[in-house]
């Protein structure tokens, strides 16, 4: 694949879904509806439909996800998140067992995003930060997180913080994946068991 500019997006990443995601996917209470937010190829679509959770995926481009179609426990919404006419929110007044966003930022989305969240409910993002630009896309600031941005209180105004990091994750041989600059958060709603238990890792 070229490395020339292009119109086309970069991808998105390994196919494989993020451990981060999968850790604390386990959070969300059982049988809940599962929001993934720039769902992309649907990598983390498919691991909470694996878990029972029916799902909604909101995208501008549904080409990766074409095949989870018409499945009575998949919604898949094609919009622009982004555009200034996109309209109400695709999701308003509906509230999930967990909200997923990865390698995806914009942040006038965070009052939403926050508003998606159930009381008993899991929040799950992790993107790319500042520093990332030595290790290749993205490179513009707007799409890098600064320190501590996802601590910001449109994001988490209600909810409880209990995993965060910053910094790099190395290079997987396995998945081809290179070096990576990204911050990454779970929180959860005020009725979450996880607010007085510690998250287990994942076996």
């Amino acid at each position: 694949m070229s490395h020339h500019a292009s119109v086309h997006p970069a991808p998105r990443g390994p196919s494989r879904p993020s451990p981060w995601v999968l850790r604390f996917l386990a959070g969300a209470p059982a049988g809940g509806p599962v929001l993934d937010v720039a769902c992309g190829g649907g990598r983390h679509l498919r691991a909470a439909l694996d878990r029972d959770h029916p799902v909604v995926g909101l995208d501008r481009d549904l080409g990766g996800v074409a095949d989870l179609a018409g499945r009575p426990d998949v919604t898949l919404v094609a919009t622009d998140l982004e555009a200034p006419d996109r309209g109400p929110w695709p999701v308003t007044g509906r509230r999930f067992a967990a909200v997923v966003i990865t390698k995806y930022l914009y942040r006038p989305l965070f009052p939403e995003i926050r508003a998606a969240v159930a009381d008993d409910g899991v929040l799950i993002y992790e993107t790319f930060a500042r520093g990332q630009p030595r290790h290749g896309h993205p490179a513009r600031d707007v799409f890098l997180l600064g320190p501590n941005e996802l601590l910001a209180p449109a994001l988490i105004d209600g909810l409880v913080v209990v995993a965060f990091e910053q910094g790099e994750i190395p290079a997987d041989p396995v998945t081809g994946r290179i070096p990576e600059i990204v911050q990454r958060l779970c929180a959860v709603g005020p009725a979450h068991p996880w607010v007085l238990e510690r998250p287990r890792p994942i076996d």
